[in-house]
């Protein structure tokens, strides 16, 4: 049976869906303001594994992660850089499937976007005033937390602490200063939606509750997100949804540790802030995922390079042994001898460990047990038949291709050249600027030209020069 440990009871339960074999699970996904970071990196990537770890076990799985594409944030960038709040959504909101598609993470079924939920949105928030759990206050709509009687339940929290504890604006408009934006009220110059209340935005609690309720229904299975989203996000989306509807919220709730640089909290103001684009260049995705399948998802994990280049070496030896796979399954020589060897015992032992919450570290260590005794065998075994490597092969492809993803017997592996290809093209992009500085316009085409030659796309907007690869 697959145990999951439940934020909400503090305790490990049995995974029972809803309606079986039917699993929906909501993934809080990114604010489309920047690049996403390597803490992100690891709710995605830890994400994917469950997800594909439940299709193993034969659910069905309906997977929504939400694309938060109206915030404070966005609104920051675009007066920061002088351009529209839709042009700073629609730019990182392509860089993010960009890079999770990099990371090998399996495309979600739906990535509801919060500005085309607005109707969502502001009918819920109409049911919670109605209710009495919300009110008005010059177009500013507020959610009464007093009105709920289980706020706190799966943080934890001391109310009552809460409250003696929270600083007041001197301008504060709401009742209780733990009361949170289910509307806000439009600023001059700022992207706005009609309703009700009159101009303005959702706030960001909302957006998640309308999202995942509009596609996952009332109740549903599996909601995951970072330690970090316990309170006041997951809180205040439980209060809302529940008032809301009259429903149960979700089932299981799932979190993840943070993860630190150099065992330091990761941070812009320390100079340890790194998004995922750049470890990207530096090394492939599977290296990554390594990196974080061999640690367990509730704890904290230290990020650095010296830990991601163990990774690296650690999955050279399984590398080694799909190299010698598939170069054998090439020969397809059926009269061999297949000695034996013990596959399915070392997939049971993979099941136990992942059914205990997903103990992505030990499952890890089966597999490379797995290669050990994999490779003990080859060496003492001679005209072994291919039928032996394709059993070799049917077990990696179904649990570190197919679960953890830290391997692909599909394509060739590419080696990351440490950002310098990178680095080349930025640098031919600064002398191409400059040329066209200097109205040399013949060497700026001729560094087009021989760039799109070797398939990079220089991509020129009033923010400057960007390339892709076709």
């Amino acid at each position: 049976m697959l145990m999951i440990y439940n934020t909400l009871t503090k305790q490990k339960e049995e995974l029972n869906p809803i309606n079986p074999p039917d699993v929906y699970m909501y993934v809080c996904g990114p604010t489309v303001y920047d690049y996403f970071h390597i803490g992100n990196a690891r709710t995605f990537i830890t994400a994917d594994m469950i997800r594909r770890y439940l299709l193993y076990s034969g659910y069905k799985v309906k997977f929504v992660m939400n694309i938060t594409d109206v915030d404070d944030r966005i609104i920051k960038k675009s007066i920061d850089d002088k351009i529209t709040a839709d042009s700073v959504s629609k730019k990182y909101t392509d860089a993010f499937f960009e890079d999770i598609n990099a990371l090998k993470i399996l495309k979600a079924d739906v990535y509801p976007q919060a500005t085309t939920h607005m109707n969502e949105m502001i009918s819920m928030i109409k049911i919670l005033v109605d209710k009495g759990y919300a009110y008005n206050i010059n177009g500013n709509v507020f959610y009464n937390i007093s009105k709920f009687k289980n706020y706190g339940l799966l943080s934890g929290k001391n109310i009552d602490e809460l409250e003696a504890g929270a600083r007041v604006d001197v301008n504060e408009e709401k009742n209780n200063p733990l009361d949170f934006a289910l509307w806000k009220k439009a600023k001059e110059g700022e992207p706005f939606w009609e309703s009700p209340w009159g101009k303005g935005r959702p706030g960001w609690h909302i957006e998640c509750s309308a999202m995942s309720c509009k596609h996952l229904g009332e109740t549903f299975d599996i909601h995951i997100g970072g330690n970090d989203l316990i309170f006041p996000h997951h809180e205040n989306e439980i209060a809302q949804s529940e008032a809301a509807n009259g429903k149960p919220f979700v089932k299981y709730w799932i979190h993840l540790g943070f993860l630190n640089i150099n065992k330091e909290k990761m941070s812009k103001s320390l100079g340890n802030f790194f998004t995922a684009r750049e470890i990207l260049t530096r090394y492939r995705a599977e290296v990554i995922r390594m990196f974080l399948a061999q640690a367990y998802y509730r704890g904290p994990i230290d990020f650095s390079d010296d830990l991601l280049t163990a990774s690296e070496k650690g999955l050279e030896k399984l590398d080694n042994l799909i190299d010698k796979i598939k170069s054998e399954l090439e020969r397809d020589d059926q009269t061999g001898y297949h000695p034996e060897f013990d596959a399915a015992g070392f997939e049971k032992k993979f099941k136990e460990v992942m059914d205990d919450d997903f103990n992505t570290s030990q499952a890890v260590a089966v597999i490379f047990d797995f290669v050990k005794e994999a490779n003990k065998t080859i060496a003492n075994h001679n005209n072994i038949s291919s039928s032996f490597y394709e059993d070799l092969k049917n077990f990696l492809s179904r649990t570190a291709a197919g679960v953890l993803g830290i391997c692909d017997f599909e394509s060739k592996k590419e080696k990351v050249d440490n950002g310098l290809e990178k680095n080349l093209v930025e640098l031919l992009i600064y002398i191409r600027t400059e040329a066209k500085k200097n109205k040399n316009y013949k060497l700026s085409d001729e560094i087009r030209d021989k760039l799109s030659e070797m398939g990079i796309i220089l991509q020129d907007s009033k923010e400057g020069t960007a390339y892709k690869k076709n």
